[in-house]
């Protein structure tokens, strides 16, 4: 059962699971992070990294966020791969807990 990138991380896009992550399965977006479910080995090393707590587990996915397992499988085939670190976008804090930002994702 692979992880699931959800909607907090939209615009907060903090990378710290990415450092963790042994098989290297997260993509990166414009202003969003995905894990490729083919890739991810269920290692559960990512989740507790995400300080916005936007991973989970694919079957425990919040409710009303459920589209977000289809959006990582998409987006995964198309954005590269991200392996190191980055800095937040300057304003992520200010989008932290913010409800309704799926329209603010961008592709």
């Amino acid at each position: 059962m692979p992880f699931v990138v959800t909607e907090n991380c939209i615009k907060c896009k903090y990378t710290d699971c990415v450092e963790v992550c042994p098989v290297d399965c997260f993509r990166e977006g414009p202003n969003f992070l995905v894990i490729d479910p083919d890739e991810c080995i269920d290692c559960t090393l990512c989740e507790p990294e995400c300080p916005v707590n936007a991973i989970y587990p694919e079957d425990d996915v919040p409710a009303g966020q459920e589209q977000f397992v289809q959006i990582n499988a998409e987006l995964s085939k198309s954005w590269p791969a991200i392996t190191v670190r980055k800095d937040p976008p300057a304003d992520a804090k200010e989008w932290e807990g913010k409800p309704d930002k799926l329209p603010l994702l961008e592709k």
